[in-house]
């Protein structure tokens, strides 16, 4: 496109030349002629690579649509009661569950089997296992991330599955070890989980999770922005902010999913009081890898290969279970 308009030009410059050298051409009304076809040029140049855009697109397109269509397969069942939680009792019942993967073939054994469980108001219970036991999939039931393949998960004798999902979730706070923070201010990152929430509230649940302690540090304090995802922040930072998120929400149901997991002594002490301080006289399900939160819990249950295998406080499940007993053993050569 490139070679052809500039020997275009040449053999226009050449006759025009010509033209103008026999008086058969005016020199002006050339030169607005030219000035005129280097305008139209841009133009012309854009349509020539307009299929090349046109194919970007349409390859974008066969990817994205596809996932955009997916149904969301949790029935939000806005129609449905609101759920009333008074205390805060959790109770699975004959609970089994599946992932769904176009591979057949390596999900087609349950990753959780027949699970029965509950968990008492204002106490907190702690699952303990191997990776790959089953322990998050049990936690990511409760806020209906996934739905069983089988059984009930009750709230307050209300099944989860009846109830409108934004008011389950609005019952429900979780600290997970991933945080998702946003790139914007320490205050807007807290204020996600209260919209309504004052400025003393925030601040608050700042320094009840000693999240004040850094940020009084920083230049603009709670105006400050911690970038994507919290880069410009320490993992012991981001929890901080997580549990001031969890904090200022005050739900009855707190969701603790290795909260202190991949951290330093000192910053894991902080924290660890920071979570007593969230859990105290609230409903708590924790997944346990740190002896301290095992032994601080009122039941324990011992997940191996998607099942409940034992559950009972921890002198008891030292006697009972050998899996708990190797277990905390390796929680004792580490401490």
């Amino acid at each position: 496109m490139e070679t052809l308009t500039g020997i275009m030009i040449a053999v226009l410059i050449f006759f025009s030349g010509k033209l103008i050298m026999t008086n058969e051409l005016e020199v002006n009304n050339f030169f607005s002629f030219l000035a005129a076809m280097m305008l139209a040029y841009q133009p012309v140049r854009s349509l020539a690579t307009l299929n090349i855009t046109i194919s970007q697109g349409l390859a974008a397109a066969n990817r994205i649509l596809p996932i955009i269509d997916i149904k969301n397969k949790i029935n939000s069942n806005e129609k449905g009661l609101p759920l009333q939680v008074s205390n805060g009792n959790i109770e699975f019942k004959n609970i089994s569950f599946k992932y769904e993967s176009y591979n057949d073939v390596a999900n087609k054994n349950n990753v959780l089997k027949n699970i029965n469980l509950k968990v008492q108001s204002g106490k907190m219970t702690s699952l303990v296992g191997h990776s790959g036991a089953g322990k998050s999939t049990i936690l990511n039931l409760i806020p209906r991330f996934y739905d069983p393949s089988s059984g009930i998960i009750y709230i307050d004798g209300q099944p989860i599955h009846e109830v409108k999902l934004s008011t389950l979730r609005k019952n429900i706070s979780l600290v997970s070890q991933d945080t998702t923070l946003f790139d914007d201010t320490i205050r807007n990152n807290i204020l996600y989980a209260n919209l309504d929430a004052t400025e003393e509230q925030v601040h608050e649940a700042a320094k009840l999770s000693f999240a004040s302690e850094f940020i009084d540090k920083l230049p603009e304090k709670f105006n400050t922005i911690i970038g994507e995802n919290g880069v410009r922040l320490s993992g012991g930072e981001k929890q901080r902010l997580s549990i001031a998120r969890a904090m200022l929400k005050k739900s009855q149901i707190i969701l603790l999913d290795e909260a202190t997991s991949s951290l330093d002594a000192e910053i894991e002490d902080k924290i660890q009081e920071a979570i007593n301080f969230l859990t105290k006289n609230r409903t708590t399900v924790v997944i346990a890898h740190r002896l301290s939160t095992i032994l601080n819990s009122d039941k324990i249950y011992v997940i191996d290969n998607g099942s409940v295998i034992a559950e009972g406080k921890h002198d008891e499940l030292l006697i009972n279970s050998k899996v708990y007993e190797n277990f905390y053993k390796k929680q004792i050569k580490k401490n």
